[in-house]
């Protein structure tokens, strides 16, 4: 088996056939399964004291990719949502050559049946009212880099575009007349419009009047002309999130991120009774119980239930099982 199946072939087969061709994945997933394949292979290499191109399909069995997620959990430092993103990469992969080469399904299986880690999920940060004008106070307006960032926190805030979507905007995705709104392109490259808010809007028409534009140029550029890199937009939040810091005490307690700015986006619609349907929608998630995250994140909705509740008024005291068998259990 080690001799006729040479794992190069499979691994660019994947990546041109099904990842590109067939699925037309997108840039960020493709960047993603090759940084997984690009690590295990370098893995692999050192375990078996092969190079990647003399490796075959058997030698990626379940024990070494086990091991694999385990030395970027401890070596690496990956979180276990990273682990599992890893190991989704993998699965895609062998679920392939699983179609590919039915000689391989039982091989194939043992690693399809790995199971992904659970993992503790946090409850998401996001920024209160006061925070967020202690944000967009924060870049200079007498500057032109000021007053580009500062469009970009207000849209990025008010339309809870993610990072990519943001970036991928271009002059001809925004109508700011009636009806105003942005047209982007998010996951799955499913597009949406988001309709844009009154200051918003004043504040995207007045950036785009002293911006000498055409449609197809980037909405947020650099000075240069060109679109905003992903680290480009971390470091503008990280930028002005450090100046809002010495004026709001709480801001001090937060790591703000692009992210966090979608965060605050939902959780300004939540908080203003929008149904988490809508909001799905808003935010171009796949399904509405992602929404969900929110609804736990938000104390005020539930001091709101709390307060509809009434106290009891008898004594409560604990309960104690009386059989030794079931007093054991309870003290577990």
């Amino acid at each position: 088996m080690i001799a006729t199946y040479p794992l190069p072939v499979y691994v660019q087969r994947f990546f041109t056939e099904r990842l590109l061709t067939q699925m037309q994945a997108s840039p960020n997933t493709i960047a993603s399964y090759r940084d997984t394949f690009r690590l295990l292979l370098r893995y692999a290499e050192a375990q078996t004291r092969l190079p990647p191109t003399e490796l075959h399909v058997a030698h990626i069995d379940a024990n070494i990719i086990g091991r694999f997620l385990t030395f970027c959990e401890e070596e690496r430092g990956n979180s276990a949502r990273s682990r599992n993103t890893r190991l989704a990469a993998i699965r895609s992969f062998f679920k392939y050559v699983a179609g590919c080469e039915p000689q391989l399904l039982h091989h194939c299986q043992k690693v399809l049946a790995m199971p992904s880690k659970r993992h503790e999920k946090r409850v998401v940060d996001f920024l209160t009212r006061d925070e967020m004008e202690a944000l967009l106070k924060a870049p200079d307006q007498t500057t032109w880099f000021g007053r580009r960032d500062r469009v970009l926190l207000l849209t990025m805030l008010q339309t809870g575009l993610r990072v990519s979507e943001v970036i991928g905007l271009r002059v001809g995705d925004v109508e700011l007349g009636t009806g105003a709104h942005l047209r982007c392109v998010g996951k799955g490259r499913k597009e949406r419009a988001t309709p844009l808010r009154t200051d918003s809007r004043f504040a995207l028409k007045a950036w785009l009047a002293q911006c000498r534009t055409e449609p197809s140029d980037p909405l947020f550029a650099t000075i240069r002309g060109r679109s905003l890199s992903r680290d480009a937009v971390e470091r503008i939040v990280r930028k002005h999130a450090a100046t809002a810091a010495s004026t709001s005490s709480t801001f001090r307690l937060k790591r703000v991120t692009p992210h966090v700015l979608r965060h605050t986006a939902a959780m300004q619609l939540l908080q203003s009774g929008v149904d988490r349907t809508i909001i799905a929608l808003w935010l171009g998630h796949e399904s509405i119980e992602t929404t969900q995250v929110y609804i736990h994140a938000d104390i005020e909705l539930k001091e709101k239930a709390m307060a509809l509740t009434k106290p009891v008024d008898q004594t409560g005291g604990r309960y104690r099982p009386g059989d030794e068998l079931l007093a054991f259990l309870e003290a577990l």
